[in-house]
C-alpha cells in the first residue's frame, strides 16, 4: 500500500494506471465497518483503490465539532491495507485548498433543507471539498454511503450538473446489530447515550406521522433537528448530548 501527501505525487502515479480501472473511497478517517464495506466493494470492481483521508475544516459549521471529531489514523492505516488499498491519499489542507477556499461549490436548493437547514455552509464544504478530491484522483468510480442520503444525492447530482466522468456509487447503510447506523461520531457517545441511540432507527421505523415521531423521540430524551418525509425517504437527525446522529430510510421500510 501506497502512501501519499502530495497532490505532484499522486498526479504522477496516477499516469502510470491510466489504462486501469480506478475505485475512490473518500474519508475524514475514524474508519469503521461501514467505510470498510465501501473499501471492500471498490476493490472487487476495481483494478486500483484509492482511499483519502482528509478532515476537511470547510465543511464543520461549529469548530467545536471539528476538534472533537475522532482521528485514529494508524488503525485507519492498518484496516486500508488488510482490506486491499492501493494507495491511500493523505493530503493537508494548503495540498487540497491552495487558493484558501475563495473558490466553493454551492447548491442553492436541497443543501438548505434538512441538515443544510441546521448546519449553515456544511454543504458547501462537502460539495466543494468532494469536487476537488474527484478532480485529484480521477477515478471511474467513487463509493459513497447511503447513510448521509442527502450528501449522496447532492454529491450526485454535482457531477451530473457540472458533465463530470465518474460514476457515483451509493452503499447500503451498515448497522450494528441493534439498529444504530454506524458512524464515527458514535465514538464519542457515552455509555447511556450509547444504549439509548438505536431508538432514533426504531421511531423512524414506525407507520407514524413525522410530528409524532419528534414527540416521541423528545420524550426519550434527544435533541430533534428534524423528522421529514421528503420524495420517498424519512430523513432524521438528533443531538444525544454533544453528538449529532442522522439516519434515513425509504418509506417502504416503514412497518409499524
Amino acid at each position: 500500500m501506497r502512501r501519499v501527501e502530495s497532490v505532484a505525487e499522486y498526479r504522477k502515479f496516477r499516469e502510470e494506471f491510466s489504462d486501469q480501472k480506478l475505485g475512490f473511497v473518500p474519508t475524514m478517517g475514524a474508519l469503521h465497518i461501514g467505510h470498510a464495506s465501501l473499501i471492500e466493494r471498490s476493490v472487487t470492481e476495481c483494478d486500483i483503490t484509492v482511499l483519502s483521508i482528509y478532515l476537511n475544516p470547510t465543511q464543520f459549521n461549529n469548530p467545536g465539532d471539528l476538534d472533537k471529531y475522532p482521528v485514529t489514523l494508524e488503525n485507519d492505516l492498518l484496516m486500508a491495507e488488510n482490506l486491499g488499498v492501493d494507495v491511500v491519499l493523505l493530503p493537508d489542507y494548503h495540498q487540497v485548498y491552495p487558493d484558501n477556499f475563495r473558490y466553493l461549490v454551492e447548491e442553492t436548493s436541497f443543501s438548505r433543507q434538512l441538515c443544510g437547514a441546521h448546519r449553515e455552509g456544511h454543504f458547501t464544504g462537502v460539495l466543494t471539498v468532494v469536487m476537488k478530491l474527484l478532480n485529484i484522483v480521477r477515478p471511474q468510480c467513487a463509493y459513497f454511503g447511503k447513510k448521509d442520503y442527502q450528501q449522496y444525492q447532492l454529491i450526485r447530482d454535482m457531477v451530473e450538473a457540472f458533465f463530470m466522468d465518474v460514476n457515483i456509487i451509493g452503499c447500503d447503510t451498515i448497522r450494528e446489530e441493534d439498529g444504530l447506523a454506524l458512524s464515527s461520531r458514535n465514538l464519542n457517545l457515552d455509555d447511556h447515550s450509547r444504549e439509548l441511540a438505536p431508538e432514533l432507527h426504531k421511531a423512524i421505523e414506525r407507520n407514524i406521522a413525522d410530528a409524532q415521531v419528534v414527540s416521541q423521540l423528545d420524550v426519550l430524551g434527544f435533541d430533534v433537528d428534524y423528522i421529514k418525509t421528503i420524495d420517498g425517504r424519512r430523513y432524521a437527525a438528533a443531538s444525544l448530548g454533544k453528538v449529532r446522529l442522522i439516519d434515513n430510510i425509504s418509506v417502504d421500510e416503514v412497518t409499524s
